[in-house]
C-alpha cells in the first residue's frame, strides 16, 4: 500500500448524508476525549438532522450500530453520540463496538496514558447508554504496557500495521453482526442484544478463527473433533481472561450445505456423537455444549463465506486456499500472492470464519 487513507480501501459507496467532515477546536487532531466532546457539541444540530433524515427513509427502525477509535478523541465523539441515541430512539438496539491499535513498542509513555484515559472515560458511557458494548483490538491490553498480539497459525499479518489489523477486526465485525443484518434472519438488533446481556452486564467479549481449520475433504464434525477441549478462536477482545461464560452468539460461514454433516458410509463407526448429527446446527449445538455446558449458545450456520475485495490485505499462508480452506501441505504460490476466483472475479478470496460474542 503506498497511501494509507482510509477512503483508498473503502469499496462501500457511502451516502453524501453519511459522511461528515470535522477538526479539532485546536486544529491538531483529536487526541482527548474532551476534545472530541467539543466536536460533538459543535456538530450536534448537524448530526441531529442526519439521524432523522436516515430514520425516517427506515420502514422499520430496529437501532443503531454504533462503531468508535477508543483511544483518541473520537471516544467522546461516541460517548455522547451513545447518550443522544439513548435519549432521542428510546427502545431501539444501540450495539457499540469500539476498536483500539495494537500498540508499538516505541510508544511514548505520555501517549500511553493518554490513550488509557480517554479509553476509562468512555467505557463507562458507552455500556449504561448501549444495549450492548464490545471492544475490539488485535492486543490483548488496553494499559500502558503494550500485551501480546492475537496470533492466528494462517495469517502473516503485523499486528502494528493499521492496515492488517484493521481488516482482521472487520472480518470480526462482518460476521458477527450477521445474525441480524440478513434479510432471512428472525433476529432484530434488540433481540440479538437482550441474548447475550443480562442482569444490567453490557460488557462483551469477541473471538475469532480466520480461517476456521476446515480442510478440503473434511466435514464439519472432522474439523471440530480436534478442538473437543479447547476451541479453535481466538480472542480480538482486550483484557479477556478465561472466565465462565454465561451466553454466546456463534456465527459459522463458508461451510457448504454438504459437509456441514458426516458423509461417511453406512455401518462405519463413528468417530464422535458430532458425526451422528443430523444437520449442520445439530453438530454446531452439541459441540457448543460439550464445551460449554453452562452457557446458552445461539448459533448461525451461514453457507455463504466471506467475499474478500481486492484492497483487502493477502496475508493467508500457503496453508489456505484461496476458498478458505486449510491445507496440511503448503501450496506453490508465495504467502499472501493473490488468486484468482470464477466466483468472486480476480485478486479476491473467500474465507470460511467463525466468530462468537460472548459474556
Amino acid at each position: 500500500m503506498s497511501s494509507w487513507l482510509w477512503s483508498d480501501v473503502l469499496q462501500t459507496k457511502l451516502h453524501p448524508k453519511s459522511l461528515c467532515l470535522v477538526s479539532s477546536p485546536g486544529g491538531d487532531g483529536l487526541e482527548s476525549f474532551s476534545q472530541g466532546e467539543a466536536v460533538f457539541k459543535a456538530q450536534l444540530e448537524e448530526l441531529e438532522d442526519r439521524l432523522h433524515f436516515f430514520s425516517e427513509e427506515c420502514d422499520y427502525l430496529q437501532g443503531f450500530q454504533l462503531l468508535c477509535d477508543l483511544h483518541n478523541g473520537f471516544s467522546g465523539v461516541g460517548a455522547r453520540t451513545a447518550e443522544l441515541l439513548h435519549d432521542e430512539y428510546p427502545g431501539r438496539g444501540i450495539l457499540s463496538f469500539g476498536t483500539c491499535p495494537a500498540p508499538s513498542g516505541d510508544r511514548d509513555p505520555c501517549t500511553a496514558v493518554y490513550q488509557l484515559v480517554n479509553c476509562v472515560l468512555a467505557l463507562g458511557p458507552l455500556c449504561s447508554q448501549s444495549s450492548f458494548f464490545c471492544p475490539l483490538s488485535v492486543s490483548s491490553s488496553l494499559g500502558r504496557r503494550p500485551g501480546a498480539s492475537a496470533a492466528f497459525p494462517q495469517l502473516l499479518y503485523n499486528a502494528a500495521l493499521p492496515y492488517h489489523s484493521s481488516a482482521v477486526l472487520a472480518l470480526a465485525l462482518n460476521t458477527l453482526t450477521a445474525p441480524y443484518r440478513m434479510s432471512s434472519s428472525g433476529f432484530s438488533m434488540l433481540h440479538f442484544a437482550e441474548a447475550l446481556t443480562f442482569g444490567g452486564r453490557k460488557m462483551l467479549a469477541a473471538t475469532c478463527s480466520v480461517p476456521f481449520p476446515l480442510a478440503p475433504a473434511w466435514s464439519l464434525p472432522d474439523a471440530l473433533l480436534p478442538h473437543m477441549t479447547s476451541a479453535p478462536w481466538r480472542s480480538v477482545s482486550p483484557c479477556q481472561h478465561p472466565s465462565t461464560v454465561f451466553s454466546q452468539s456463534v456465527v459459522l460461514r463458508g461451510i457448504p450445505e454438504t459437509r456441514q454433516t458426516s458423509s461417511l458410509p453406512a455401518g462405519t463407526r463413528l468417530p464422535s456423537s458430532l458425526h451422528a448429527c443430523e444437520s449442520g446446527s445439530q453438530v454446531l449445538q452439541h459441540y457448543l455444549s460439550s464445551l460449554y455446558s453452562r452457557a446458552l449458545s445461539t448459533t448461525h450456520l451461514l453457507g455463504a463465506p466471506c467475499a474478500l475485495g481486492s484492497t483487502f490485505p493477502q496475508f493467508f499462508s500457503r496453508f489456505v486456499t484461496k476458498d478458505g480452506f486449510t491445507m496440511e501441505q503448503p501450496q506453490s504460490e508465495a504467502p499472501g500472492e493473490d488468486t484468482k476466483s470464477s466466483a468472486l472475479g480476480p485478486t479476491a478470496r473467500s474465507q470460511n470464519n467463525t466468530f462468537y460474542l460472548k459474556q
